[in-house]
């Protein structure tokens, strides 16, 4: 293949020699940034295509590269010479091309993947190095940066000692490498972690949401933290994950080693593959989901290569080991040092320690405490009276997942209660993974047209469908008296619109992306939000290789956790089977249902009025103005069950109307 073909062949590929980042961008996988490790840890998105480029091109949001495949695969291997560059990731491909003769070395892997030897790294992101690949030495610059740690007084409460031991250092105005002018810069604290990598921490007191996504870069390949203590410890060493907190061990007199992030757990075992260790390891990863399931690999892995381990985390009860260092500088030591001494006894009280918190005991006053905080917001009406009878109050903390057939106006029927909600000043989260914000918002101007028609008893004729209200071109033959609703609907919507916030989906949107926005509003606004996810079969999924059922099941766990951890209500359309569309409601009726039945507070299933009944006609029932649709309570973990609420359904003007329980005769 002529050279000049190949380059461009090239530059349409798929960087799969990175290792891919959680999260997928308009349907398109990531990589994790091969500068600054952007997509290795559970908050990151990692680099992105961009699809307005000339030919494909990847950005980093969080360090600013901004190259292509062949500029990737430079970052990637630390190869300089351009010819070197573009002679490997022509072998990577398995491109030939014209005037190349030197032979590429294959091997098959167990798995039967064919890879190159020599002259590429894994695939993957797999680890391994180039070799003959150039890598930027730091050194002088952590010397530099070292002169001016007394230019800050962000220390973590560690002594001079150990900052210059490590040489840690400082730059007032530090941008990362690879970062253009326009990336603004930021005074951070530099903790190197290698001759060739490092981490640069911000040191500000107050930082806005973006800045805290980035307030810890790394720079360089992926190295751990002080691992040279792997050859020199005379005393067992702990492994935690953060580098500050490494350096909070060590402050103490004790040893340990840092990885940086949860997914260095392999790099780990690789290196202690390839080491006799004299030293026991001492699990002390931090202690939320990503730490403990992280801390299982390691443990699994230690098993396998026969090093001897034990699990305590040195940090409780405080967050991590450099809180507990700052809160009780003697205590944390002590801590240490009883762990450092007996290793076997500090695991087993440990271990003794979570079976007693067990016990009812060790959480009545927690309880209590939860009654007395709940005075205040018992619960968050719906403004449907009978339904918030049902529900002994409204909405209270909680998985609310509600399910119909397609086009019953189950979304229409939740986005009027986030508005009765957000009417009433309560915050309302909205992610819409099908609908666009600006037909929302259509739709809730389209009722309160309505709304305005019947309180002022005016026309019915004059009320506006959604369509009617975003289609510019008909305003020209609307009345005066038209334009002047659809204006009292804009100002009504307006009073309360602060109070909601529309989340729109691009194939982006999971569970996980959920808590980080729910958290990020309270952090800013500092209200609990209502959540409505619309809808839940349509989450990015948290494994693409698992299956639906699978998925499903895995984000209705993590929205049930969600509510719990926040406190607030999380509401969650669902689809319906197929077979149920002329079935009444059931809890099999939901797809996928699994964890939807069992983890759910509250089930909700919509259907049209006499479904079930002899000669019922789905099509004529729809075509009836109002639509006769009921609300059936199928579970309520802490109130009734089987009750029938009766509404009238106007789909033209997405409003639902409240008329009482469905009685006996009705049924």
């Amino acid at each position: 293949m002529d050279m000049e073909i190949a380059r461009q062949e090239v530059r349409f590929k798929e960087p799969d020699f990175l290792a891919p980042a959680k999260q997928k961008v308009n349907g398109r996988m990531t990589y994790i940034c091969p500068e600054c490790e952007n997509g290795s840890g559970r908050d990151g998105d990692g680099i992105v295509f961009d699809p307005k480029a000339d030919y494909p091109h990847w950005k980093c949001y969080k360090c600013g590269l901004y190259e292509d495949v062949i500029g990737l695969w430079k970052c990637h291997t630390g190869i300089s010479d351009p010819a070197e560059v573009f002679r490997t990731v022509y072998d990577y491909y398995q491109i030939a091309v014209e005037g190349s003769s030197k032979p590429v070395e294959r091997s098959e892997h167990e798995n039967g993947e064919t890879i190159l030897l020599r002259q590429t790294p894994p695939r993957n992101g797999s680890g391994g190095s180039y070799e003959g690949a150039t890598k930027i030495d730091y050194s002088d610059f952590f010397l530099q940066a070292n002169q001016n740690l007394m230019q800050t007084d962000y220390h973590r409460g560690l002594t001079l000692a150990t900052l210059n031991r490590f040489q840690i250092g400082y730059v007032h105005n530090w941008r990362h490498p690879k970062a253009t002018q326009t990336v603004p810069a930021s005074p951070r604290l530099i903790i190197p972690t290698s001759k060739y990598s490092y981490l640069a921490r911000d040191t500000r007191k107050v930082l806005n949401f973006n800045q805290k996504k980035y307030s810890k870069v790394k720079v360089g390949s992926i190295s751990i933290f002080n691992i040279e203590a792997l050859k020199i410890a005379q005393k067992p060493i702990f492994v935690v994950e953060g580098e500050i907190d490494a350096l909070s061990i060590i402050d103490v007199g004790g040893e340990a080693i840092a990885l940086g992030s949860t997914s260095n757990v392999n790099k780990l075992l690789e290196l202690l593959e390839r080491k006799e260790l004299t030293q026991p390891l001492i699990i002390s990863l931090d202690n939320d989901k990503a730490g403990i399931e992280a801390s299982q690999r390691l443990s699994d892995g230690l098993q396998e290569l026969g090093v001897s381990y034990h699990k305590i985390n040195i940090a409780e009860p405080y967050k991590d080991a450099n809180e507990a260092l700052n809160a009780d500088r003697e205590a944390f030591a002590d801590k240490v040092e009883e762990v450092e001494m007996n290793p076997e006894e500090s695991e087993r009280l440990v271990q003794e320690g979570k079976y007693m918190e067990t016990a009812v005991s060790s959480h009545l006053q927690e309880f209590l405490n939860g009654i007395a905080n709940s005075v205040n917001t018992p619960y968050i009406s719906t403004k449907f009276k009978v339904l918030d009878a049902v529900l002994d109050g409204g909405l209270y903390e909680g998985l609310y997942v509600v399910g119909a057939i397609s086009s019953l106006g189950k979304t229409t029927f939740f986005t009027q209660i986030c508005d009765q909600i957000a009417q009433s000043g309560h915050d309302v989260l909205i992610f819409s993974l099908e609908m666009a914000r600006t037909e929302l918002m259509a739709k809730s101007i389209s009722r309160l047209t309505v709304l305005d028609v019947i309180q002022n008893q005016g026309s019915i004729k004059d009320a506006k469908t959604a369509r009617g209200i975003t289609t510019g071109s008909r305003y020209a033959n609307y009345s005066q008296r038209e334009k002047d609703l659809i204006q009292r609907a804009v100002q009504s919507y307006g009073k309360f619109a602060d109070n909601i916030f529309i989340h729109e989906g691009i194939g982006d949107i999971g569970a996980e992306r959920v808590r980080e926005v729910v958290h990020q509003h309270i952090s800013i606004t500092g209200r609990e939000p209502v959540v409505l996810i619309d809808y839940l079969q349509i989450l990015s999924p948290a494994d693409v290789r698992a299956t639906d059922k699978q998925n499903t099941d895995k984000a209705v766990i993590e929205l049930k956790r969600l509510s719990r951890d926040f406190k607030i209500p999380v509401i969650a359309i669902s689809s319906f089977n197929r077979e149920n569309y002329t079935a009444p409601v059931n809890l099999s009726s939901f797809k996928e249902s699994g964890a939807i039945e069992y983890s759910s507070d509250v089930l909700i299933g919509l259907q049209l009025q006499g479904v079930g009944r002899k000669n019922f006609d789905a099509t004529k029932e729809k075509a009836k103005n109002p639509r006769e649709v009921e609300l059936v309570i199928l579970k309520n973990r802490n109130g009734v069950t089987g009750k029938k609420i009766k509404y009238h359904y106007y789909p033209m003007f997405n409003y639902f109307e409240e008329m009482g329980i469905v009685t006996e005769d009705e049924k």
